[in-house]
């Protein structure tokens, strides 16, 4: 391999590894962390079915959850479920520094900050000692549209958004240098897709801190994916990018798939270019499913929208073909291991491209469950 060609390598940072949580690498030669963040302020009477959702997260591939914490109860709150579950929680934390040390008092596994608004030095030092004490890394967290006063005049002044992303966490970095402190994450986040890269590549010339990666308020669901697939694939074919979270206006599950595919899409781009790409390399299935039009036997949205998130679950690096006529299923999938169609009023089961089941539409997700099991084999496990 070319020189140029050799992946970007940072330090690596653990997150948990303590209590009953998950211990999870980031950075260095560690593969590329998938994260979503919480949608809903959590609700302490339903922690168990919180709780459930999680690990169905896991199950599907994520591997960090990060939640917003407004106040000192929200802190309580999640040091429950951080107790209830192995995934690392990570606490976003804005303007109260106390917020953070409160959370410190239970398993949380990361506390994300923006230095800058938390207040005076001291406020910082004290959230740097405390999480030094417990081996609990800090993601500084940078947005475009959060910069620190002075750099925002310099943007107002024609200075580069990117630059003065990278300016913003640098000066961060420079205070916690300042404290000892070094078990930190760094994200430099912007709507725009330009300004995204071209921050992320600036940062990744100059320093080895592990980078967080994504395009904040990249938008509702197909925006959204767009704009983030835009901006991280080049990103993370490069060898940028230590751990993704595709920002959406959509579900913490459609975040994760989202990124996974990313990831995915991202291997192929750097294997084309002749960089390594064993760091985004993902296991599981792969899904292929056709548009629909006016000729579909089969209701592929309907089936997708059941069986999306179950697929995504499992461990088998499987094809699963799911087809709407018997002009794309089984013929323009045969190369899938498992796949679905329609035809008529009856539904295909088929296998490398030949029918092995023939059945009423009504029986169609029983049989396709049975033919799963099948391909899967026995002692099949969730991720």
């Amino acid at each position: 391999m070319n020189r140029e060609n050799e992946p970007r390598r940072t330090k690596a940072a653990r997150i948990g590894g303590f209590a009953n949580v998950e211990a999870v690498s980031v950075g260095g030669d560690s593969p590329v962390v998938v994260q979503t963040m919480w949608k809903d302020r959590l609700c302490e009477h339903d922690l168990e079915g919180t709780a459930r959702r999680v690990m169905g997260l896991g199950d599907m591939g994520c591997r960090v959850l990060r939640f917003a914490v407004p106040d000192i109860d929200s802190a309580r709150v999640l040091g429950r479920l951080a107790g209830m579950v192995s995934m690392p929680l990570v606490a976003d934390i804005h303007f109260d520094y106390r917020i953070a040390l409160r959370c410190m008092d239970f398993p949380i596994a990361k506390i994300r900050i923006n230095p800058g608004n938390i207040g005076k030095r001291e406020n910082v030092r004290e959230v740097v000692e405390k999480a030094a004490a417990g081996s609990v890394p800090i993601r500084i967290g940078v947005n475009a549209g959060s910069l620190p006063r002075d750099i925002a005049e310099k943007v107002e002044g024609g200075m580069c958004r990117a630059q003065a992303l990278v300016e913003a966490a640098e000066r961060e970095l420079a205070a916690f240098d300042e404290f000892g402190f070094d078990n930190v994450l760094v994200s430099m986040k912007a709507s725009e897709i330009a300004d995204t890269v071209s921050a992320n590549r600036i940062f990744s010339g100059r320093s080895d801190v592990p980078l967080h990666v994504g395009v904040t308020e990249a938008g509702p669901l197909v925006a959204g994916i767009v704009r983030s697939s835009a901006a991280l694939a080049p990103l993370l074919a490069e060898g940028i990018g230590d751990t993704v979270r595709v920002s959406l206006s959509d579900s913490v599950e459609n975040e994760v798939i989202a990124a996974r595919e990313i990831c995915g899409a991202a291997a192929e781009l750097a294997a084309m270019s002749g960089r390594s790409s064993e760091r985004l390399r993902r296991g599981g299935v792969r899904v292929v499913s056709c548009p629909r039009c006016g000729r579909h036997g089969f209701d592929v949205h309907g089936f997708m929208s059941r069986w999306l998130n179950r697929l995504y679950a499992l461990n088998r690096d499987l094809t699963v073909a799911v087809m709407g006529c018997e002009v794309n299923g089984p013929g323009e999938a045969r190369h899938a291991d498992l796949g679905i169609t329609g035809a008529g009023n009856r539904v295909l089961i088929f296998r490398k491209g030949k029918v092995a089941r023939t059945v009423f539409a009504g029986d169609a997700d029983r049989a396709f469950e049975d033919a799963l099991a099948e391909a899967m084999g026995d002692g099949a496990k969730a991720i």
